[in-house]
């Protein structure tokens, strides 16, 4: 579709001048173009040299005259034969849609702003569309059809900001929501924290986690996922057998971490820790830069968020 038939719809209407078009497409978001002076004249222009639309001279007091156009017979016909045309399938041109598809570059905050941002312009556009409504703008009502059709015309849109609305919003819960997974069949979740521009996945306070290697696998993907090589723990995401050297789990989870180059951060209570060979495996970790035990949340993560 192009603006000639936009311009010839409202000529149908009533006569109108360069300077009334133009201020109709910019009160009105049906009419998406722009509506700056050329692009309105050359096409009045081009219309009027297409037997179109005719014009006449109005002379105005104290201000340059005024051309008024109006639709002519030939005009009518062509708005007909178009509105009664196939019409074309709704097109999506949405800029914000691309942005958002290389925005996993961004971190947590900066992909929130951006989201944020939009949302408070969707919903800007939302209550302008609906004053607009209110105010009922100067539009084509020549019978209760047309009325109506006009109607559902400022509701389609009003509608369509509305979805964008919620669509966004729930783009913005559920990327936060992508901190989170479902581990060791417990249903506990995890989180992404990023603390001075460090990012690091956290798991609950209380909560099972990891109770064989392939938990510990599943932690490792979530890393990956996230964006991040960083890992906080808790003593009750462990499963027993951890503390339990003769098991084996603690080895073959933290040879896990250790291949994967996860660094991991455990907060465990001295009276777990320091108990029976598990005291002696944390004494050795503690040496290493890839695993090591803390008493206090505070310097695990002080430990884990390092360069």
């Amino acid at each position: 579709m192009t603006i000639k038939y936009a311009i010839l719809g409202l000529l149908s209407w009533q006569p109108l001048s360069g300077y009334d078009l133009k201020k109709i497409f910019s009160e009105q978001t049906l009419f998406y173009w722009s509506g700056n002076n050329n692009q309105i004249y050359k096409t009045l222009v081009q219309m009027l040299q297409e037997d179109l639309v005719t014009h006449q001279v109005q002379q105005q007091e104290h201000l340059p005259a005024k051309k008024i156009y109006s639709i002519s017979e030939k005009g009518r016909t062509e708005l007909r034969e178009w509105v009664v045309s196939a019409p074309e399938y709704p097109e999506i041109r949405n800029t914000f849609l691309i942005q958002l598809a290389w925005a996993d570059q961004l971190s947590a905050d900066e992909l929130d702003a951006l989201l944020a941002g939009y949302e408070n312009e969707v919903d800007m556009q939302i209550r302008m569309e609906q004053e607009k409504s209110r105010r009922g703008v100067s539009l084509p009502r020549r019978t209760p059809r047309e009325s109506y059709i006009w109607d559902m015309i400022s509701e389609n849109i009003i509608t369509s900001y509305q979805n964008e609305l919620t669509w966004v919003r729930k783009v913005r819960r559920g990327i936060k929501q992508q901190g989170t997974i479902m581990a060791g069949g417990s249903g506990m979740k995890c989180k992404t924290v990023e603390t001075n521009g460090i990012k690091y996945v956290e798991g609950p306070f209380s909560g099972l986690l990891i109770s064989s290697e392939a938990d510990a696998l599943n932690l490792v993907s979530f890393c990956g996922e996230n964006d991040t090589n960083r890992l906080l723990l808790y003593a009750a995401n462990l499963h027993e057998d951890f503390f339990d050297l003769k098991t084996g789990l603690a080895g073959a989870v933290l040879q896990k971490f250790i291949n994967y180059g996860i660094k991991t951060a455990a907060v465990i209570p001295p009276e777990i820790s320091q108990q029976g060979r598990f005291r002696e495996m944390a004494l050795e970790t503690n040496r290493g830069q890839h695993f090591r035990i803390f008493s206090e949340a505070s310097a695990a993560e002080a430990w884990l968020i390092e360069d």
